[in-house]
């Protein structure tokens, strides 16, 4: 067998190994999650509410700029140990952010994390592409959909309750028994056509494309907050990651394994669900990771409760993702769900952006449930027309470039709506309650978070809400671009079997006379 054909997709046997899978993605999806109930708990005892974005921060950073290395990597060596190698990476970095005793050294093994985090996501998408054509991937894509629903919905009431009964420590500690659970599966379960050609690994564009990613990200983060604007560290980063880009675009072309191919981008498909992931990152991640400390200290929930608030956003994204995963996969079309999760998800923005500290939290539940409803036909939509995109031999690269985008745009959206919302808190609190009450706040020396509103001054609750609907104001924006780029996504047909992407750009029925068959 050639090692670029596919292997059948019998259901039996691609059944077989889907739950080794589903576990192994479910590692890295709950650490995208689980840590926010914990967020508070942690501030309070390692101090430093300034880094309280880094905390997320540095974990989807070290998921963005290892995605395009891990993905090459399994083209070239063979997935299945790769893949291994990914998980047991992850439960070393783990174990060693559960024994962090300061701020500095969480924020480290967190970005070791994601560094291996992102093989997972890679790994366990490409080995789908490997199993399962195109035409059936819809199916499977929408099961794996689940399971980011799933870790959005078990991370939070995870973490929660293990802040409220255990320690913080063992929101990190849990993914060890899961994953050498992952480790006993893939081991036995997983057979994939051993792989063995020449290669070169690309390590000046992988490295190249992490500074640049890092300095613009310590930008964001940084910028207009820790640093002024005009001030020479954000000039010099500036410059940095403008060096770093052009270097990068200088490079990758000339290399004989280029880690991200810009030859890629010349496909119009592959370049719209590109920057469509890059905008679903920044708006959902960078959104969703102050949901819980304004629940908690806005609306008084507990941490295991603040989880429990979460799960009407995760229903939707369950509903809408299973839908049109077994829709796309009747009907061969697709081009239709990310325009309506587009305008689904703006409409959830601009109804998350009215939250205040009077709202109810039934209010605030139905709000996350309709932003759910549009996650859930962007998440894994994207990541199929990426695959049926490339050649059956690109699949690695394809699937990693699309996580990449969706990481990368998540890494700017937790640093920038860090910032942001940094800025309204500290100049409310400034405003309301003096400048050196805001410092104190801002350092977390006051313990004021984690500890319930009856503890907070009223000034701190209004601010941190303020702070909080001001972070979904400006995550309108960046939904609203979502369906408009969605529109530009040509319908190609999605392949059957291992064979070069179709040429055809259009099919004799519409996206509407198609979703009614399926329906009927």
């Amino acid at each position: 067998m050639s090692t670029e054909q596919v292997v059948p997709a019998r259901s039996r046997e691609v059944m077989y190994v889907l739950p080794a899978l589903m576990l192994a993605f479910l590692l890295a999806m709950l650490d995208n999650f689980i840590v926010g109930t914990a967020t508070p708990r942690i501030v309070r005892d390692l101090g430093g509410l300034s880094h309280i974005s880094w905390v997320v921060t540095a974990y989807v950073l070290g998921t963005s700029v290892s995605t395009p290395l891990w993905g090459k990597i399994g083209d070239m060596y063979g997935r299945k140990s790769i893949f291994l190698t990914s998980i047991v990476g992850f439960l070393v970095g783990s174990a060693l952010t559960g024994l962090s005793q300061n701020m500095t050294q969480l924020i480290g093994f967190r970005a070791l994390q994601g560094l291996f985090a992102g093989g997972l996501a890679v790994g366990a998408m490409a080995i789908i592409g490997d199993l399962v054509p195109p035409r059936e991937r819809g199916r499977y894509q929408g099961i794996m959909a689940s399971v980011m629903a799933i870790a959005m919905v078990a991370g939070p009431l995870i973490g929660g309750y293990i802040t409220d009964n255990l320690s913080w420590r063992w929101a990190f500690y849990v993914n060890i028994p899961i994953g050498i659970i992952a480790l006993i599966l893939i081991s036995s379960r997983l057979h994939l056509p051993k792989k063995r050609t020449e290669h070169r690994i690309d390590w000046a564009g992988a490295g190249l494309i992490a500074v640049a990613i890092t300095a613009l990200v310590l930008i964001t983060t940084w910028g207009g907050t820790q640093y002024p604007w005009g001030s020479g560290h954000i000039i010099t980063l500036a410059i940095i990651a403008v060096v770093a880009i052009a270097a990068f675009a200088y490079v990758e072309p000339r290399a004989a394994e280029p880690i991200l191919s810009l030859g890629l981008f010349r496909n119009r498909n592959f370049s719209l669900v590109s920057a469509i992931g890059f905008m679903v990152g920044f708006a959902m991640f960078g959104a969703m990771s102050f949901l819980p400390l304004y629940q908690q200290t806005v609306q008084g929930a507990s941490a295991t409760n603040s989880g429990l608030l979460l799960l009407p956003m995760m229903a939707g994204l369950l509903i809408t993702s299973l839908i049109s995963g077994q829709l796309i996969t009747r009907t061969g079309r697709y081009k239709i769900f990310p325009i309506l999760g587009g305008v689904i998800m703006t409409i959830g923005m601009i109804l998350l952006a009215q939250l205040n500290e009077d709202t109810r939290k039934l209010t605030s539940s139905a709000f996350m449930f309709v932003l759910g409803l549009g996650m859930g036909f962007l998440m894994q939509t994207t990541m199929l027309i990426a695959q049926n995109s490339v050649e059956q031999k690109d699949i690695g690269v394809a699937s990693s470039a699309a996580t990449f985008f969706r990481s990368i745009g998540g890494s700017f959206g937790v640093a920038l709506f860090g910032a942001i919302f940094n800025h309204k808190l500290y100049s409310d609190l400034v405003g309301s309650m003096g400048k050196a009450f805001a410092d104190k706040v801002r350092a977390g020396g006051a313990n004021s978070l984690g500890s319930g509103t009856s503890q907070l001054p009223h000034q701190v609750i209004t601010g941190i809400s303020d702070a909080t609907s001001s972070i979904f104001f400006w995550s309108i924006f960046l939904a609203l671009v979502i369906p408009i780029l969605a529109l530009f996504v040509q319908q190609i047909a999605l392949r059957s079997s291992g064979d070069k992407p179709p040429t055809d750009t259009e099919e004799s029925v519409s996206d509407a006379e198609a979703l009614v068959v399926a329906l009927d």
